[in-house]
């Protein structure tokens, strides 16, 4: 349960992402380890839609997203489009693999300010259907990025 010194207002899990090179290929193989069917493969909103924000710059980059619903948690790949944005950073500097651990949050702002006066500054940001996005470099300390997600309305 989360306490009132938690950073994220949160302790509850909601998504653990992987970035791949190929997710129709890396999305049948889960769907077979998992014995489900492939998920349907959406490709993220641009920049006029989502907003999108990366390392303090706009930008175009636009990903395809796979995700499957494991309960409590949903598995999410992640297919970069090649532009700049914090999923090909990911990509170009490890290769395929975790990139990041999600988290639902309320009060977004104020969230990312606790995490950045920690070193764990805000690398991109966007708007979604519903709500918005931001991703937060933890790697120095957890070893991983962690994603904030807000629903709105």
């Amino acid at each position: 349960m989360a306490t009132e010194s938690n950073l994220l207002g949160t302790d509850r899990v909601t998504q653990i992402a992987i970035v791949v090179r190929d997710i129709d290929r890396t999305a049948a193989h889960y769907a077979a380890v998992l014995g489900v069917h492939v998920p349907p493969v959406i490709v993220t909103a641009g920049r006029e839609e989502a907003h999108t924000v990366y390392r303090g710059a706009p930008s175009d980059a636009t990903a395809k997203l796979c995700f499957f619903d494991l309960g409590q948690v949903s598995l999410e790949l992640i297919e970069p489009d090649g532009k700049p944005s914090t999923w090909q950073e990911h990509l170009d500097k490890h290769g395929e693999g975790v990139h990041h651990i999600a988290f639902q949050v309320k009060d977004m702002d104020r969230r990312l300010a606790d995490l950045g006066a920690q070193g764990m500054p805000t690398i991109q940001r966007g708007d979604f259907t519903g709500g918005c996005y931001a991703y937060v470099d933890a790697s120095p300390q957890l070893g991983v990025e962690l994603e904030l997600l807000e629903s709105l309305g």
